[in-house]
């Protein structure tokens, strides 16, 4: 399991050796066809930052090479917020006194309708709190089944699952689950995930072996920027992606980079900001560390990044994204999980993607797919 693989690497070490690169280390990755985590530490360097043009075209070039002129475009529906952890940064945290809102089967279709009225969307993200009493894995897999009529390619953001779980899910229609490790970071998660089931780190990091034992067609990562230093986080984060890779070669892989934002009130602030051009040397820093992986930046991210980014790394986005449960629909003045930076609408989006010589994608899955992969 990853937990076993990843507790033989020091944090502050790496931290050291990512520091230490220099720009002969930054120039010897860029000129090499296939990089090791080595290389991917000085990419995303200190001395890495000086080489942001020619990483970008690196960049560009091997997206072209695996992913042509295209954006896959998803959007996220939240159908819960009932959680049962502490986390101390999120919206959804069980001590906040907030209506607590589980969609009804007719609710979740209003919602699917909502969204379909929207723009052609084919590929959507399934997303809940952690609370598998109130919502579990029978509530997901009814979930899955009433969007079929919908949509194509069903994803899913919830709490960490057995792999017997997954497994189900996938019978249900699953093709992909995306699952933020939030820090690599063992010693400190628990400031951050002080109580309830997401505080068991090994538990969650485990998680995507389990959903790789159970054959999940995709597995989305991430780490959530602003917890810990972000270059030693994503430098876990690949190491992690070549485990997963060498373990579970039938998989497809995809990363994000969510960046936290500073709070306007006493809420959580971020121990660390993250700014455009290191956001975009790391997403650079992961198309020339892996080729063929999918990099996506949801509406976190403003208008012009998301524009700029198209073309020279990101593979998919979100597009009119709302992060509260029932918000196309049903309840669109609840408490949302976080706010987004990029509110365009879904025709603007797609204007402004063109404008910059990028096609929008809708589908790139089939429900006969399913059915190949449920008989593998």
């Amino acid at each position: 399991m990853f937990s076993d693989y990843i507790r033989k690497i020091s944090w502050e070490e790496t931290t050291q050796r990512i520091l230490s690169k220099t720009d002969a280390d930054v120039i010897r990755a860029l000129n090499k066809s296939h990089c090791d985590v080595d290389d991917f530490m000085a990419m995303i360097s200190p001395a890495g930052a000086k080489f942001l043009e020619p990483m970008a075209r690196l960049s560009r070039k091997y997206t072209l090479e695996r992913f042509g002129n295209t954006i896959n475009m998803f959007i996220p529906i939240y159908i819960t917020n009932s959680c049962c952890n502490s986390c101390v940064y999120c919206g959804f945290h069980v001590q906040n006194p907030m209506k607590r809102i589980i969609l009804t089967e007719e609710e979740i279709v209003r919602e699917y309708k909502a969204i379909k009225a929207l723009g052609p969307f084919d590929n959507l993200l399934i997303v809940t709190g952690e609370n598998k009493a109130a919502a579990g894995v029978d509530y997901l897999a009814r979930a899955l089944d009433l969007a079929k009529p919908y949509f194509n390619n069903l994803q899913i953001e919830v709490m960490p699952l057995e792999m017997e779980d997954y497994k189900a899910l996938r019978g249900h229609g699953m093709n992909g689950v995306i699952c933020f490790q939030e820090t690599y970071h063992e010693a400190n998660y628990k400031k951050y995930h002080p109580r309830g089931p997401k505080s068991d780190w090994e538990y969650r990091v485990n998680g995507f072996d389990r959903m790789g034992q159970a054959d999940v067609h995709k597995i989305g990562m991430g780490a959530l920027i602003g917890l810990e230093d972000w270059r030693t986080d994503v430098t876990m984060m690949a190491y992690h992606l070549r485990y997963l890779e060498q373990h579970y070669w039938r998989t497809q892989y995809s990363c994000n980079f969510p960046r936290m934002r500073p709070a306007s009130n006493d809420g959580f602030q971020p121990n660390v900001i993250m700014s455009d051009r290191e956001l975009a040397q790391a997403t650079f820093a992961m198309r020339i560390f892996d080729h063929d992986v999918d990099i996506s930046y949801s509406t976190r991210e403003n208008p012009e990044i998301r524009n700029h980014m198209a073309k020279l790394g990101v593979t998919t986005m979100s597009s009119e994204s709302h992060t509260d449960p029932g918000g196309y629909a049903c309840y669109p003045s609840s408490l949302a999980q976080f706010d987004v930076s990029d509110a365009r609408k879904t025709p603007q989006i797609i204007a402004d993607l063109k404008a910059e010589g990028v096609e929008p994608v809708w589908k790139n899955w089939d429900r006969q797919f399913d059915h190949f992969m449920m008989k593998g």
